[in-house]
């Protein structure tokens, strides 16, 4: 009787594709096998001491065991501004257009819930971060997926293809879209725009009438000169724009669960208020530490977490390169993305990342899992020391050359 009860909600979910690669790499580890793991962008660092300083400072205090205030407390919220003041020149009231949210992913999902009616379309680049197209389904509306174009040696997206491609994707959308989701530095191609890109995407907005949705989780990775622009830096933005932003990454805080959410003052009530009803925020010693992270005295990740990132960067290319394996070099994130080696290329991002797996030891993420746009890559976090880089290098050298003789002797 029971099995007959549908849950269709759960059920407009595909099938998660980078299950099959954790299921390897966890068999493999019970085996006592050594797996060097590309596949998750987990940082490895510690937080920076004086956030945990703080968090233990403040768990102290017994008042700050009790219920917290779900759009998060106001210094928390005060010091988002500033930062946003400061990197971006960007002004954000801190009661009506900034939310603290348990980190991006939470905050994203809960803000597409709340907009988001039955039948609503969004338009979402492909490849794209599984959440950023699977937050509207679970929500009962509609994705229209478009093809991110842009340069594999650069990693520059084609901006004219992208605003071109989104009019006629606009043009061709029954219904109208209501949203536009953007994600740069991008993840997984690490792809980047330029300031004007933002100028011009706000104003075909504004023509359109439909909100855009920016994920900058990445802002603060950046080589080579290459600086992040924000949405938010665009006159008029909160018209039409908000923008989510995590310290997860910036900050070593992956697990801690800090986010915010900012702009649109009608998008960010609609989000603090079904808060309101969903949760009571983060556990407040959490966000009086996350103060301290973003303190203008406090945490530089230019100086602490950029090198870090360069270092694997530039190492992974030349060790993987002299391996047999062509890596071109993005100007942002912490991930490569990875198109696979010519001699592997008919096997596919999902069948690739297997045979990785099993025959090197090495374990990353298919291309296939972000997009149908995405089989010829696989995604590769740099996560790894160098020391385990140069020895992933080592394996992978070996699986290519197995590869090659069996593909010969066929």
């Amino acid at each position: 009787m029971f099995d007959e009860i549908q849950f269709e909600k759960i059920n407009r979910l595909p099938k998660y594709l980078f299950a099959e690669i954790n299921d390897l790499k966890m068999s493999a580890r019970r085996r006592g096998e050594d797996i060097i793991d590309f596949s998750m962008g987990n940082p490895d660092a510690s937080t920076p001491q004086p956030i945990i300083d703080k968090l233990c400072e403040t768990v102290q205090r017994p008042k700050t065991h009790g219920y917290s205030a779900s759009k998060g407390i106001y210094k928390l919220r005060l010091a988002m501004s500033k930062w946003y003041k400061r990197k971006y020149n960007a002004d954000l009231d801190p009661d009506t257009e900034i939310v603290a949210t348990m980190g991006s992913k939470e905050g994203y999902v809960h803000l597409v819930q709340a907009i988001s009616n039955p039948g609503d379309v969004a338009i979402v680049p492909d490849p794209t971060y599984p959440i950023h197209s699977q937050a509207f389904i679970l929500a009962g509306a509609n994705v229209e997926k478009m093809k991110l174009v842009f340069n594999e040696e650069t990693f520059k997206v084609d901006e004219d293809r992208f605003l071109s491609d989104l009019e006629e994707a606009l043009d061709n959308s029954v219904p109208q879209a209501k949203f536009l989701v953007v994600n740069f530095p991008h993840n997984p191609t690490t792809a980047t725009v330029t300031p004007q890109f933002y100028e011009r995407l706000v104003a075909l907005a504004k023509e359109k009438r439909f909100y855009i949705i920016s994920d900058i989780a990445y802002a603060d990775i950046t080589f080579d000169g290459y600086k992040t622009p924000s949405i938010m830096e665009v006159e008029g933005a909160k018209d039409v724009a908000v923008e989510s932003y995590t310290l997860s990454k910036s900050y070593n805080m992956a697990g801690w669960r800090v986010g915010f959410v900012v702009g649109n003052k009608k998008l960010i009530g609609a989000l603090q208020s079904i808060k309101s009803w969903l949760d009571y925020g983060m556990f407040t010693p959490i966000q009086v530490a996350a103060t301290v992270a973003l303190d203008e005295h406090g945490y530089v990740p230019d100086e602490q977490v950029i090198p870090r990132y360069e270092k694997r960067r530039d190492v992974m290319i030349d060790a993987f390169g002299k391996a047999g394996w062509h890596l071109a070099k993005p100007n942002a994130s912490m991930f490569i993305w990875g198109k696979i080696p010519e001699i592997a290329k008919d096997m596919g991002s999902l069948e690739f990342s297997k045979q990785l797996l099993i025959h090197a030891g090495v374990a990353v993420s298919p291309g296939i899992g972000f997009g149908k746009y995405g089989d010829e890559y696989v995604r590769i976090a740099l996560i790894e020391n160098e020391k385990r880089i140069r020895q992933a290098a080592k394996n992978i050298k070996r699986f290519l050359k197995e590869l090659k003789e069996v593909k010969e002797n066929d």
